[in-house]
């Protein structure tokens, strides 16, 4: 997996305990966080002199940070300028590894996404042919990732030589940022405009970002002109992403939008029968009628439940019934509203969003957007939670509660009158709630 650059600036942090910020910035300052692959941090330096550097004098203060972050052993590799240069066109396959399972053969088909898997297959058995870009729309847990894996196997596996970019909506828009603070504008693009491939997973979360949307609109043009084939999903058609640019909108549309709806009843029990097949798993008909009949909207979470019922079974050594079933995942079939998410959580996806530091949205910044990422997040969490204004009002450096009913009106208000509000809401509600999928 990628390393995210605030997990870097949290570790930066730490070894700030043990070493003075001179050091901190004379050793570390140019050093680019790489890759995270399991229990390895890939970091690479442009200075070979710094590199031997740190390799002699500082790996133990960077291991005992991430010991403190991840609370287990981590090996640090430090790479050069050629073989920072393997790694990059290494990573750009890597997005692959751990995902087997996310083929066109393992998703099941019903007619709630008949269209779309004929459009995706149709996609990765002839890239730029037809249906470029193809834009996947629905709501979360109804297959959308799986299709846009499937066509990057099957392309891979068919064109071996073609070069995969797959990236999330809101790490494009956090790659871009740094690479901006750190002047690599140059190769944030090159990275992009020279796939062969383009795949990218909830595009709606460059909306309302205009340096994301300006440098989308190049990195489109630049691929579509080149006939390389673009793929994206969103959890909404073009047209309703209020905050997309007009011009983005336009080229979205350009080759075919095609939603997922939720699976029917029939699809249900297929796709539960399939993963519990795959499980070793052999559930009778009125346990696959009970779960089809209780989970109606969301595939990943009939997985979910196929994986607990397996756990439930090996670990109490109970045979597989309705009312075992029902033991074993009764809590999943609670409704949304009985899971609340915590302060923390909704104060992480609102800093997230806004791309501001957790302390800076606690505290007393009062810049424009940390002052209205403030005030979203005291609503959402009123909203989602059910502390009171004085609780929430110690979320954020012990406010009054006249401060926080302020700011809760204010984002109500312009939630009703301002319809990018309230698709800035539902974007982060979105984001909390995939905390808890």
């Amino acid at each position: 997996m990628e390393f995210p650059a605030d997990l870097w600036t949290k570790v930066l942090s730490i070894m700030e305990k043990d070493m003075t910020s001179v050091t901190i910035k004379t050793w570390f300052d140019d050093i680019e966080p790489v890759a995270l692959e399991d229990t390895r941090l890939i970091l690479y330096t442009p200075s070979n002199f710094k590199r031997e550097c740190i390799i002699a004098r500082y790996l133990p203060a960077l291991q005992k940070a991430l010991y403190e972050l991840f609370s287990t052993n981590f090996e640090i590799v430090i790479l050069s300028e050629g073989e920072r240069e393997q790694a990059n066109q290494k990573n750009e396959d890597s997005f692959l590894t751990g995902t087997e399972e996310y083929t066109f053969e393992r998703f099941v088909v019903g007619s709630s996404n008949k269209f779309a898997h004929a459009a995706a297959l149709s996609v990765a058995e002839n890239p730029a042919k037809s249906y470029n870009p193809l834009f996947l729309y629905g709501e979360s847990g109804l297959g959308k990732t799986h299709l846009l894996y499937a066509i990057a196997h099957t392309i891979h596996k068919k064109y071996p030589d073609f070069r995969i970019v797959y990236i999330k909506g809101d790490a494009f828009t956090n790659e871009l940022i740094h690479a901006i603070r750190e002047g690599r504008n140059q190769e944030f693009r090159e990275k992009f405009r020279s796939a062969d491939i383009f795949l990218m997973d909830d595009v709606q979360f460059i909306a309302g970002r205009e340096s994301s949307q300006e440098e989308m609109f190049h990195t489109f043009n630049t691929l579509y002109e080149a006939k390389r084939q673009i793929v994206f999903t969103a959890d909404r058609p073009p047209k309703e992403m209020l905050r997309l640019d007009d011009r983005l909108k336009t080229r979205f549309e350009w080759g075919l939008p095609v939603d997922i709806q939720p699976p029917d009843y029939e699809t249900r029990v297929a796709i539960i029968k399939t993963k519990a097949i795959r499980r070793g798993l052999n559930l009778p008909d009125p346990v696959l009628q009970y779960i089809a009949d209780n989970i109606t909207s969301n595939v990943r979470q009939i997985e979910g439940t196929v994986n607990k019922i397996m756990a439930f079974q090996e670990l109490m050594g109970a045979s597989i019934d309705a009312d075992t079933v029902t033991r074993a995942v009764r809590d999943m079939f609670k409704d949304k509203a009985d899971f609340l998410p915590s302060a923390d959580i909704i104060i992480d996806e609102v800093c997230k969003f806004y791309n501001i530091e957790n302390e800076a949205l606690r505290g007393q910044g009062r810049t424009k957007d940390t002052s209205q990422a403030r005030q979203v997040a005291m609503y959402m969490i009123r909203r989602m939670t059910n502390l009171s204004l004085k609780e929430i009002g110690r979320e954020f450096e012990n406010r009054d509660h006249s401060t926080v009913m302020h700011s809760i009106d204010r984002v109500e208000k312009l939630t009703k009158s301002n319809p990018e509000m309230a698709e800035i809401i539902k974007d982060i509600n979105t984001n909390v709630n995939a905390r808890y999928e």
